[in-house]
């Protein structure tokens, strides 16, 4: 009887563990405020009666398609590396407004209008790759930001971004053109994590005669006063900038058994020549 009480209790414990693991937590960057415009990201977004994938369609939204969020359900979908709850949104179409449901994960991590453009920045998809050490595949979430004139999108980049715990929160601004020959503005979009160890990535990239030039991404991680590694730009308008260039700037810390810092520095520059950068 004993043998019998124990192999249920392990089997009870092995359930709740599975239903434990089953739990999926949404990534903060796709945490949105209710009662506030947002922009649909995607090519295209299915607006659905209720919040889940197999719910009726009710219409299809495509980029750039302003939303005002309702409400924010609990449900969260998985798709790749992107976790996101579902929104409630209502939306102009023509002369109708429209309800529905909408995937966090198909709204922008942030938008900005400069110039007569729109420029978006969001999670677009997940891609598969081989860790060159370990041989081993794992997911890697690709970021990108859009350029788009009314409805037409101009020109799109990608680079990697984060994973799961890396996308606490995310930020997009507009910079100045940083006084980069024939450079209009400077884009910057980050995400990062909150916990110490957790890395932050930015993304710089240039906006000229319609077309979108990344720079090289910059990593920052530090885990309280025991390590810290930090990556920046030197720019023409900044101090120690030079015309036409700019700066990569590295700082290692860490500190060893015996609580003393060894810390490393490293620079390399880029010129910029009107229209593309090079390596000095």
């Amino acid at each position: 009887m004993k043998s019998l009480l124990t192999v249920l209790f392990l089997l009870a414990i092995q359930l709740i563990s599975a239903q434990e693991e089953e739990i999926v937590y949404a990534d903060g960057v796709f945490g949105f405020e209710e009662n506030k415009p947002q922009k649909i990201f995607t090519d295209q977004a299915r607006l659905r009666l209720d919040p889940n994938v197999n719910a009726q369609i009710l219409d299809s939204l495509k980029t750039n398609q302003q939303v005002l969020i309702l409400k924010k359900d609990e449900a969260v979908l998985k798709l790749g590396e992107r976790r996101a709850n579902w929104y409630k949104i209502s939306c102009q179409k023509g002369d109708k407004t429209v309800e529905g449901y909408i995937w966090g994960g198909n709204l922008c991590v942030g938008y900005r209008n400069k110039n007569g453009y729109d420029f978006l920045f969001g999670l677009s998809k997940t891609e598969t790759r081989k860790n060159k050490q370990s041989g081993e595949n794992y997911q890697q979430n690709i970021a990108s930001i859009k350029l788009v004139e009314g409805n037409t999108l101009v020109d799109e980049v990608f680079f990697d971004t984060g994973r799961g715990e890396e996308l606490s929160y995310g930020t997009f601004n507009v910079e100045s053109n940083h006084k980069l020959q024939n450079v209009e503005l400077t884009l910057k979009a980050m995400v990062s994590g909150e916990a110490c160890g957790i890395a932050s990535y930015d993304q710089y990239v240039l906006f000229k005669d319609k077309k979108l030039i990344t720079l090289p991404q910059l990593t920052n991680v530090g885990d309280a006063d025991v390590y810290y590694h930090g990556e920046k730009f030197i720019f023409p308008n900044d101090k120690g900038g030079i015309s036409n260039a700019f700066i990569f700037k590295m700082e290692e810390m860490e500190k060893d058994d015996h609580d003393k810092e060894k810390k490393k520095r490293s620079s390399k520059t880029y010129l910029w020549n009107g229209n593309s950068y090079r390596l000095k």
